[in-house]
């Protein structure tokens, strides 16, 4: 999606046709999960909030394959990120060049490539630094890293307007934090087995995102492997554990609020409680 906004192919408000939520290239079809039968068309900013995969398969085949693979490759996919941990795997990004139509459109929505947590997290520096993509280490340092730009401060802020929305109205409104603006995106993939075949029961949901949106200070990706309780989406298993955890970590670092909050007197068990919403 950033790739086709920094190129001009698309902004927000554009349409994309997702033919209903079904896509075919060829013998392979494309579904969205969350499908809306009756629409034919979402905006790039819907595509983003409702997790759409065809939406995200058109748009990633409205590039040219180096161009796509040259974005996921400058944003950290398929290379380690010398953070300094022993044995950190690499991940896998296949070459543009054996690509066919069907592998560009997958990996357009996640599909088809192998990377850590942790490179995933890196990968939305470049979404809390205007564009600009940081270093990351276990280890603390006194001087601020370089980075390496990859976004124009355009597309990256764009990008994190659209990923606030899918927090506020998409598929990540379990990530809201009370008193804080929130932009993220949530997850779904299937496990690849010993056959290197997709598991279709065994899935990993993940939800990666950013606070507060005025001033990002903590970027936070967490990943539930195999969810056996209830849903298997990012959005249902992961989102609640990044509001959790992330309120808890403004709170201990006295970051400022960016929403303002407003004291209401709810009523339970017979007794008033303040509390701020």
């Amino acid at each position: 999606m950033s790739s086709a906004l920094d190129a001009g192919i698309l902004n927000p408000s554009s349409l994309v046709e997702i033919s209903s939520g079904l896509m075919k290239i060829g013998s392979a079809t494309i579904h969205d999960a969350h499908a809306d039968g009756s629409k034919p068309f979402m905006t790039v900013s819907e595509v983003i909030a409702k997790s759409s995969n065809v939406g995200a398969a058109r748009i990633g085949l409205m590039q040219t394959p180096k161009s796509l693979w040259s974005t996921l490759n400058k944003v950290g996919f398929g290379m380690q990120t010398s953070a300094g941990f022993p044995g950190e795997a690499s991940g896998r990004l296949r070459d543009y060049k054996n690509w066919g139509k069907v592998d560009q459109a997958t990996i357009s929505f996640g599909h088809g490539i192998n990377l850590t947590l942790l490179q995933l997290a890196q990968s939305y520096t470049v979404f809390a630094n205007d564009g600009e993509m940081k270093p990351v280490t276990l280890f603390k340092k006194d001087e601020i890293p370089m980075g390496t730009k990859v976004f124009t401060k355009q597309t990256a802020r764009t990008m994190v307007e659209m990923m606030e929305q899918v927090v506020e109205e998409g598929t990540g409104g379990n990530a809201k934090i009370i008193g804080y603006r929130v932009a993220g995106k949530t997850g779904t993939a299937e496990k690849i087995g010993a056959n290197g075949a997709y598991e279709k029961n065994k899935n990993i949901g993940s939800f990666v995102g950013l606070a507060p949106v005025s001033n990002p200070r903590i970027i936070m990706a967490v990943m539930i492997d195999e969810p056996s309780i209830g849903s298997h989406y990012g959005g249902a298993v992961a989102a609640p554990v990044f509001s959790s955890v992330m309120a808890d970590v403004m709170k201990i670092l006295k970051i400022p609020q960016d929403i303002k909050t407003q004291n209401k007197v709810l009523p339970q068990d017979n007794k008033n409680i303040k509390e701020t919403i």
